[in-house]
């Protein structure tokens, strides 16, 4: 598979298979530019009314309705079994922000192979967008100004060190890893800057703050954070 199928100067969006809140959607089509569906997802773009640029997984998820609703040449079959497609997907596109929704759904082992797939490219700023709550790995470095009080989870994905302001617990000089200290159910105290010395870190916020952590993210991947 070509390393970049789309190259987009605009955020887009990843369409999984798993459930799609039809409000979530809505919200995230405002802020992108380009829908491209990972495998299934072709089958939640197609009942919304929309014609993905691009389909890309192993096919074993859309539907034959889909598939013959949609141009041949959108459609990109990956056969190696050796990635999800989420990752099929992350491979093949470039863009500041990529917003994915359907990833987050019930099932625990999905949701966690997303998030496994955030820290694997950690080159592609990525948003996904889950039925309760937004996550995304931490660049190097964020300000976010959610309301004080919000809740902020902090989980490793790998040993973490990093310095933080405007939480109510601050990290700065604690080890963090799976199996060991994680950050979750931190509290918002004020304004917030995060700077990740060195590992992995997913964030974790409600998914009220869905557009203003976007807009954060956006901002700093145009600076080069």
């Amino acid at each position: 598979m070509p390393p970049h199928l789309l190259q987009s100067p605009a955020p887009i969006a990843i369409l999984g298979g798993g459930f799609v809140n039809p409000n979530h959607l809505t919200r995230v089509l405002r802020l992108v530019a380009e829908v491209v569906a990972a495998d299934g997802g072709a089958d939640h773009a197609l009942a919304a009314g929309l014609l993905p640029r691009l389909v890309i997984g192993d096919f074993d998820s859309i539907s034959d309705h889909a598939r013959a609703a949609l141009p041949p040449d959108r459609l990109h079959h990956v056969a190696e079994q050796d990635s999800t497609d989420f990752e099929k997907c992350l491979r093949a596109v470039s863009a500041p922000l990529i917003l994915g929704l359907g990833f987050m759904g019930a099932r625990i082992d999905h949701a966690l192979a997303a998030m496994n797939a955030l820290a694997r490219y950690p080159d592609r700023r990525c948003l996904l967008v889950g039925e309760a709550d937004i996550c995304f790995l931490c660049p190097s470095e964020l300000h976010l100004a959610p309301p004080p009080g919000s809740r902020l989870s902090l989980f490793p994905l790998g040993p973490v060190r990093g310095e933080s302001t405007g939480l109510r617990w601050p990290i700065a000089g604690l080890d963090f890893a799976p199996g060991g200290r994680i950050g979750t159910s931190n509290e918002v105290t004020g304004p917030v800057h995060l700077r990740i010395e060195s590992g992995a870190m997913v964030a974790i916020l409600p998914e009220t703050e869905l557009e203003m952590t976007a807009e954060a993210l956006r901002a700093q991947a145009a600076v080069g954070g």
